[in-house]
């Protein structure tokens, strides 16, 4: 009986969700399967995975082949590796330590890394915000200035109707003092 790990389809429609079985190879895409050792949900960034890696990295020794995503998956997560240094040990070209030292160092590099990614996906989503609130700002300092100019445009008329009557109080006095 030949044994894959593979994806099966579940979540909504245009938002999937994943589940990552071990089925054998002439099951249905969604049917029937063996283990159930993890998800994968790709709508998030970075996308999420959960994955029982000792037990992933069980049915890699015994023999289970990954479908082409969920090897991607199982490389992301350092399962080959394990496989990989694990096969040096039994073969005796490594010891057990130093497997799991270039390991542990592989991990820590691989985590770094995804938190730099999330930190910085962070900072550019707070930036987004803090340009779209300057925006926003701006946009209301026009509105403002827009109704301040609307709610003063009474006041120069006021100034020429006083520019008139000064004229004509001018020319009654000539006239009051020429009797």
């Amino acid at each position: 009986m030949a044994v894959k790990i593979r994806l099966a389809r579940r979540g909504r429609k245009k938002l999937a969700m994943y589940d990552i079985v071990v089925a054998d190879a002439r099951a249905p895409r969604d049917g029937k399967f063996i283990e159930k050792i993890g998800t994968y949900n790709p709508n998030t960034n970075p996308a999420s995975i959960n994955l029982n890696e000792e037990t992933a990295l069980r049915w890699i020794m015994n023999g289970a082949q990954p479908t082409d995503t969920t090897r991607a998956i199982l490389s992301y997560k350092g399962v080959l590796l394990k496989k990989h240094l694990q096969v040096g040990v039994n073969k005796g070209a490594i010891s057990q330590e130093i497997a799991d030292t270039k390991f542990a160092d592989w991990k820590v590099t691989k985590d770094a890394k995804i938190t730099g990614k999330t930190d910085s996906l962070d900072a550019a989503k707070g930036a987004e915000k803090a340009a779209r609130m300057a925006r926003e700002t701006e946009i209301n300092a026009a509105r403002a200035a827009a109704i301040a100019k609307k709610n003063t445009v009474e006041e120069p008329v006021a100034e020429v109707e006083a520019e008139v009557e000064a004229p004509v109080a001018d020319a009654e006095a000539p006239a009051e003092s020429a009797e």
